[in-house]
């Protein structure tokens, strides 16, 4: 490698330190319920919602967990404001952050993941246009929590995982007042950017509210080498603007307060200011894409821009169980920069080559979640029934909006999806297995394509999917700290319908008898250990995943513009993750993670074909260091580092990407009265570097990443 030294110091931290990945062990000695109580109410750090609607300890889920907790999302803001940055330093299994409002590329475990907000999905697996990483201000988000592996257990979109941000909620009785500032700069003529938020907590007796708003300044992003970072096609973050508004009141009622009403709203969106064009490298020089003081093609700037409302009900004692109810309304709406590209031509609009258009995606849902946990459900100790049905209404289309033409014409999925899961705790063992049942339908209206795809009337219709979605699982306490578990289980998705709709291109073609649209039905299978200390822990596994028709993305060589391939696709991987506190001022963190993936060159054949950067990311390993120098302050240094890889070599899928380390420093102190003060140093090392999916000649997209950046944040409670 060419930076042994962080090789070194990377591989030292993750071998002498652990990091808590999935399931950590308890305490032999006590019985399930008396640790289950304790866990509730002293470590509420290992508590997760996500996957089973209720809190539940995560040392009863048979598989990988990860937790940031609010402590990791802070430092990420100290650094930057990219949302999915705290996901690449954080998560084995995640991409590098593609710095941008597009997260094209970024994969959890090498498929898409289902990224929730309070538990609601962003985007559509209908038309996924790879802005569902971008949907809030981070500064709302108490934690995240990150199940890793295809799961059904929060509905379709979860081929990679699940990913679920969980908005604050008021602890404290009283009203706090909390007003954030942050300024950051490249010290380069255009590089600054800032952000106001005002947060305020209400909480009395058994009312609680959160209110909170934001704004964001960006400017431009430059490289090591002072250049410019040049505009993604898909969107970027640099040169725009984003507002917040985030608004949470609950109340809760009843005998010995057991039921909870709680509603929420939040509305973000981030536009682009449409000062700036995107300028061509060049590959062979090493030189990459930059960005020219010029308004950009096209009348109108990039935007994304999400709403989102909900109503949740609970009940802690219903019938000798949990009722938990919710239902939701979720819409995004995404336009990306204008392009002149093949596939936007239309002689009777204008000659060809000289017509400029722009695509929006429009996505709307709307839900009903209703779930009911039973704790020792026929009277057996230790045996857990949850039960429920989940009712989604998705829609999604795409348009070419200056021209307003229709690209994907509207299409309304909707399912019902009842399920119902067993967990036993039999001593040292947790047993757990369920069914989930998909029941749903596609609708998709008549439309006709573009002239690039020859204006082809492709006759609508509806098509029906059904699938039974098992898993099991076991979890094993050994002795003592340790455990280990094995898992299987079913993850169930749609492929991103909008891409093969809108490239049909023969006559004769109906959405019933399109093969390219049926679903993606991933298997999953899991092993892994956990050991929890006094001082540390440390988690790995070993995962194998396998679809018979799957999907990946591979570029059209006539429009350099995305195609699906419905390929049967196999991936496994391993990571491990651990946490080491050798004193009560310091902690250690490191984690690793390797993911290998092979599809066919055709359509059928063997699988002997490695999946690329578009899939599957290179090796990562990632590491931290903390010093609380005393009870007010506390530095980070942390690296982060993507290995070298190649694939395919002798073929005409070749891929070379080239690793890289990036250093980031962090620091804090509380001036009480005065607040908080933080200083954040990404990329301390100054280091030019071309970001891993950038290193493949896609569109428009041989980027590097931002050089050092400075940051400074003032945090003041009142």
């Amino acid at each position: 490698m060419k930076t042994p030294l962080s090789v070194a110091i990377a591989c030292a931290l993750l071998s002498a330190a652990p990091l808590v990945h999935s399931q950590d062990s308890q305490d032999p000695a006590a019985t399930p319920a008396e640790e289950e109580t304790a866990t509730a109410t002293t470590d509420l750090d290992r508590m997760v919602v996500t996957g089973s609607r209720s809190p539940r300890a995560v040392d009863r889920i048979p598989g990988a967990v990860t937790i940031v907790s609010p402590e990791e999302v802070q430092r990420s803001l100290t650094l930057t404001e990219d949302a999915t940055a705290v996901l690449a330093r954080s998560v084995p299994g995640y991409s590098e952050s593609s710095q941008a409002m597009s997260n094209l590329g970024e994969t959890l475990r090498g498929r898409t993941a289902l990224r929730l907000f309070d538990g609601i999905p962003q985007g559509s697996p209908l038309r996924e246009g790879n802005r569902s990483g971008t949907f809030t201000d981070m500064g709302v988000i108490g934690r995240i929590e990150v199940i890793s592996g295809p799961s059904a257990s929060e509905g379709i979109g979860a081929a990679g995982g699940i990913i679920n941000y969980l908005s604050k909620t008021p602890t404290e009785e009283g009203t706090r007042a909390t007003l954030t500032s942050r300024y950051s700069t490249q010290f380069r003529e255009d590089s600054d950017a800032w952000k106001v938020g005002l947060t305020v907590e209400h909480k009395q007796d058994s009312h609680d509210v959160l209110a909170a708003a934001s704004f964001i300044d960006r400017g431009m992003a430059w490289d090591a080498d002072g250049r410019r970072v040049g505009m993604n096609a898909s969107g970027s973050t640099n040169d725009s603007e984003a507002d917040n508004l985030f608004l949470k009141w609950g109340m809760n009622f009843g005998e010995a307060g057991m039921q909870r009403l709680q509603a929420s709203a939040s509305r973000f969106s981030i536009t682009g200011k449409g000062n700036y064009s995107w300028v061509e490298g060049d590959r062979e020089q090493g030189i990459p894409d930059s960005a020219v003081r010029t308004p950009p093609l096209g009348s109108m700037t990039e935007f994304n821009d999400f709403r989102q409302y909900a109503l949740a009900y609970t009940h802690a004692d219903l019938a000798g169980g949990t009722l938990q109810a919710d239902v939701y309304r979720a819409s995004q709406a995404m336009r990306y920069p204008a392009e002149d590209g093949i596939d936007r031509q239309d002689p009777d609009i204008a000659p060809i080559g000289e017509l400029i258009d722009q695509s929006e995606i429009a996505t709307e849902k709307k839900g009903l979640r209703a779930s009911w946990t039973r704790p020792e459900i026929f009277s057996v100790p230790g045996l857990e029934l949850r039960a429920g049905v989940d009712l989604v209404e998705d829609e999604a289309q795409q348009r070419l909006a200056i021209t307003n033409r229709v690209w994907v014409p509207p299409m309304v999925y909707k399912s019902t999806a009842p399920y119902a899961q067993l967990t036993w705790d039999i001593g040292p063992v947790t047993l757990s297995g369920g069914l989930r049942r998909e029941d749903g339908e596609l609708s998709v209206d008549d439309y006709v394509t573009t002239w690039y795809r020859n204006r082809v009337a492709v006759q609508g219709g509806t098509l029906d999917y059904q699938e039974n979605l098992p898993n099991f699982g076991a979890i094993w306490r050994i002795a003592d700290d340790w455990s280990v578990y094995a898992s299987y289980g079913k993850g169930f998705s749609l492929p991103n319908v909008g891409i093969p709709l809108r490239n049909i291109n023969q006559p004769g073609q109906t959405v019933e008898g399109f093969v390219d649209l049926q679903a993606i039905v991933v298997d999953n299978r899991e092993v892994g250990f956990n050991w929890r200390g006094r001082r540390g822990s440390f988690g790995a596994s070993y995962y194998e995943t396998s679809s018979d028709f799957g999907s990946s993305l591979v570029v059209d060589p006539e429009t350099e513009d995305f195609i699906l391939s419905r390929v049967p696709v196999e991936i496994e991987g391993f990571e491990a993750s651990g946490e080491w506190r050798p004193s009560d001022d310091w902690r250690l963190t490191a984690l690793y993670s390797r993911i290998r993936g092979k599809t066919t060159f055709g359509n059928t054949g063997p699988l002997d074909r490695e999946m690329g950067i578009n899939d599957i990311s290179p090796d990562k390993l990632s590491a931290a260091a903390t010093w609380a120098f005393n009870a007010r302050g506390d530095v980070t240094l942390g690296a982060t580092m993507l290995l070298d890889r190649d694939i395919n070599e002798g073929t005409s899928a070749e891929e070379h990407t080239s690793g890289y380390t990036l250093f980031d420093l962090s620091a804090n102190y509380d001036f009480e009265r005065y607040g908080r003060l933080s200083v954040g140093i990404e990329n301390l090392t100054n280091k030019q570097y071309i970001l891993s999916w950038s290193q493949i000649d896609f569109w428009k997209n041989y980027f590097a990443g931002r050089g050092r950046m400075v940051s400074l944040t003032h945090t003041i409670t009142f």
